[in-house]
Order: C-alpha cells, then sequence, then structure tokens
C-alpha cells in the first residue's frame, strides 16, 4: 500500500496556517513529540506511525481522528496542490467568512 507523506505534510501545513498554530502548538495540544511533529510536517522521516499518533494530531487541529490517516492512504485529498485551485478555494472561503459576519450584523441587529 503506497503512503503519502507529502500529502500529510502539505495537510498539516495548510491547517496549522489555518489555524494560526505552531509546529510547538500544535506538538503540546496533540501531546507527541516536537520531533514527530516537524518530520510530519516536512517529510522527514516516513516511517511507519502509530494511528494513535496521526489521530491525535487530527484532533488537535480539529479535524475527525481518522483525518490523516485517510490523508496518508490517498482516501481524501488534503489540500489543492495546484496554485490555482489553492486560490480559488482561499477565494471562496473568504466569502463564505463576509457572509458568515453579515448574518452575525444582522443578528445582533
Amino acid at each position: 500500500m503506497e503512503h503519502d507523506w507529502q500529502a500529510v505534510g502539505d495537510a498539516l501545513t495548510a491547517r496549522l496556517d489555518e489555524q494560526g498554530m505552531t509546529m510547538t502548538d500544535l506538538a503540546g495540544a496533540a501531546q507527541v513529540s516536537l520531533t514527530t511533529v516537524r518530520e510530519l510536517v516536512h517529510v522527514l522521516n516516513t516511517r511507519r506511525r502509530q494511528p494513535r499518533t496521526l489521530a491525535a494530531i487530527s484532533e488537535a487541529v480539529g479535524w475527525p481522528a481518522d483525518h490523516l490517516g485517510k490523508v496518508l492512504r490517498g482516501q481524501i485529498s488534503a489540500v489543492p496542490r495546484d496554485p490555482a485551485q489553492r486560490a480559488d478555494m482561499a477565494a471562496r472561503l473568504e466569502a463564505v467568512e463576509k457572509r458568515l459576519a453579515e448574518i452575525e450584523r444582522q443578528i445582533q441587529s
């Protein structure tokens, strides 16, 4: 079975940016070593990881426990690799955030 460690690293990098977390924050929240987080984010060591390690990291960034395992096995996409797709996704997310802010203002009025 092929494992896509680069997809795991890409997913974590994007999620840390989204959440405004550092690798140190993630290590603490997931109760894993900073070395483990660095290895995963930077794809430095692709040795087999315990499922509970990937589950703890997934949950620490707000994903379901099985998320990174699925990314690793190619069952779900991590993040679009095409810069145009990423830009489109960012623009769509920004539009959703603006609309949500509008709805919140309407509710508070």
